[in-house]
């Protein structure tokens, strides 16, 4: 029985794939939903305004994930914007909420991209606590 659902939110098109299916999920076994934005730190050793460019980031996700609200009615749902790092943040937060099924997007990043860089998909498949569906 899927009780928890967790959906890694970034308003890109595969994260927009990825949120209607699990609404659909959802609906279907009558799960909690929870919608999870990770904003990302600058990079160490940039020049920047690091807390200004944090609490932008914040605010930015914070926007996207109430635009959301109107769409889970009737379903039990939790909101929430962390910092970090994605694919870390998204199993650290499986594991803390007792999430019994994560659905992310698939950005679609060429093979030597992949291999470079890893993908959150595949490091969130490789550390989850819990079953995961990549949505195309």
């Amino acid at each position: 029985m899927i009780k928890k659902i967790l959906i890694a939110y970034d308003g890109s098109d595969p994260s927009k794939a990825a949120f209607d299916f699990a609404l659909d999920l959802a609906n279907k076994y009558g799960s909690e939903l929870h919608i999870l934005a990770v904003a990302s730190a600058p990079e160490f050793g940039a020049e920047v305004e690091t807390e200004a460019i944090i609490e932008s980031s914040r605010r930015h996700y914070t926007k996207l994930l109430h635009s959301l609200k109107t769409r889970v009615a009737g379903l039990t749902a939790k909101f929430e914007v962390v910092l970090g790092h994605p694919a870390e943040n998204i199993v650290i937060y499986a594991e803390e909420h007792g999430i019994d099924h994560i659905v992310v997007g698939h950005r679609g990043h060429s093979l030597f991209e992949r291999w470079l860089l890893g993908s959150v998909a595949r490091q969130v498949i490789a550390y989850a606590p819990c079953a995961v569906t990549v949505v195309r």
